[in-house]
């Protein structure tokens, strides 16, 4: 447990800057150099929601814990991976974050669905107590799949962000699954992520013109999450290439994984080594100041970020990918198609038109024609 409450201030020294390389680094389907780009890169990093432990937060469930220290870790790496997605969804994948600017009303709703209070739609005792329906505890440790189906049930009640969440089972990816999904045109509700009160409203107002281009739209964004298993007890070194040519696509959301038992959020990779957020420190809960503001520093990781060689990571693994448009999935479809074609990369799952007839129930009698 001690190894796993490390904080930044202990890590940072081990990875206090990006080596000298002609590398590229890539961060979320982001291409930078090192030596011209080092700002950019950091500032790209510390853009991205930054969930950790948390400690005197509300009880979850009421009598529950009030701090995931040392089992709340994969939950945390969801909630980036989703946060990125709402990020992608609200602001888009250029918005970045730059301390003491003043942010956008949308910048906040999305944070807001993520602060750990009972009633913010992706917060830890939401997570948590949805757990319970997959077999999970309150205080149980999660793995990949689980908290992405968790994220799944719990996106239906986020009728603001409006998000066709597909989980790719047995490593198979169903276009015609996914289009279905995406083109269920139900209109969005235009709510608030959160319910607003109102010494709110500047945190929690949605534009109505939003709300009626969403009505209008015929496909709702869509959070595409593909939980899978790399090799046996490591990585199976042939998937190392495909891994990271997720990392390059401008749909990718990263990655969670980690090492056994601690998990990390991947959000790019540079020569051999993964780039990523990790959520193994315990900062306070985070409360409105007397002005009802949000202070909003904690979430985001301000240090250079950690890194550790693609080989150490742990073979479960979800690979997540947000497509807004129709456009922007056919353009991952592409994608992943011609990486079936580079040389010495082997492909993590399989990408059909329609559902394989071996995942069908059999027609046992032989009834039909």
């Amino acid at each position: 447990l001690l190894l796993a409450t490390l904080t930044y201030d202990t890590l940072r020294f081990e990875y206090e800057d990006f080596p000298e390389t002609k590398e590229p680094v890539w961060i979320l389907g982001r291409k930078y150099s090192v030596f011209t780009e080092k700002e950019e890169i950091l500032l790209d990093v510390t853009s991205r929601l930054w969930f950790t432990y948390r400690k005197n937060f509300p009880a979850i469930g009421g009598t529950g814990p009030t701090s995931d220290t040392g089992w709340g870790c994969m939950l945390r790496c969801g909630q980036m991976i989703f946060a990125q997605a709402l990020v992608c969804r609200h602001l888009g994948r250029d918005w970045r974050w730059i301390k003491g600017k003043r942010q956008m009303d949308n910048y906040f709703n999305v944070l807001n669905a993520f602060i750990d209070k009972k009633d913010s739609y992706y917060s830890i005792h939401q997570i948590a107590q949805m757990g319970v329906g997959e077999g999970k505890s309150i205080g149980q440790w999660y793995g990949p799949n689980t908290v992405a189906q968790v994220l799944k049930k719990l996106a239906t009640f986020d009728t603001w962000s409006s998000l066709a969440v597909h989980i790719a089972m047995d490593n198979t990816v169903v276009m015609e699954e996914i289009r279905r999904l995406c083109q269920s045109n139900f209109p969005c509700a235009g709510a608030a992520a959160c319910p607003a009160v109102e010494s709110d409203v500047l945190y929690n107002g949605y534009p109505e013109e939003a709300g009626v281009r969403d009505r209008l739209s015929l496909w709702k964004p869509l959070v595409l999450l593909i939980p899978l298993r790399l090799g046996l007890t490591e990585i199976n070194e042939a998937y190392i290439e495909t891994l990271k040519h997720c990392f390059m696509m401008p749909q990718s959301l990263g990655v969670i994984g980690g090492k056994p038992n601690s998990a990390h959020y991947f959000i790019g990779y540079v020569g051999e080594e993964l780039i990523y957020l990790d959520p193994h420190t315990t900062q306070p809960a985070v409360e409105p100041n007397d002005s009802g503001c949000l202070p909003d520093e904690s979430f985001h990781c301000q240090h250079p970020p950690c890194r550790m060689s693609i080989a150490e990571l742990d073979p479960s693994i979800a690979v997540g990918f947000f497509c807004n448009t129709e456009e922007d999935f056919n353009d991952w479809c592409q994608q992943i198609k011609k990486l079936s074609l580079v040389r010495g990369a082997l492909p993590m799952f399989e990408l059909v038109e329609r559902q394989p007839s071996h995942f069908s129930n059999p027609d046992v009698l032989n009834l039909t024609p």
